[in-house]
């Protein structure tokens, strides 16, 4: 299984980059292939391919602002999370992605 998605929150400081420690803890917890592009305060990090997006089992969007290079996505099926949510929850939302993309 291979996840990939984006962490973004309004200020980029901090829960931005917990979202992503935290799904990818969920990931490696689960033995998932895992790459979590974040948009912080400075700038864009570890950004997905258009090759990396086209491989992916699942993708997770846990953002709570608009994100730089959405246009990526236009003909994926995505699944939209709530930064929070992946904070305090990580794998209620892959849980639910699962269910989303009918692996579950």
């Amino acid at each position: 299984m291979k996840v990939i998605g984006i962490t973004a929150c309004p200020t980029g400081i901090a829960h931005t980059y917990m979202a992503q420690e935290a799904l990818i803890a969920e990931c490696e917890r689960r033995g998932y292939e895992h790459q979590f592009e974040t948009q912080g305060s400075i700038g864009v990090e570890n950004e997905l391919s258009e090759e990396t997006i086209a491989e992916a089992d699942m993708i997770i969007l846990a953002v709570s602002i608009s994100i730089e290079g959405e246009e990526r996505f236009e003909d994926s099926n995505i699944f939209n999370a709530e930064v929070n949510d992946a904070i305090s929850n990580a794998g209620a939302v892959i849980d639910a992605a699962l269910k989303h993309y009918g692996l579950a």
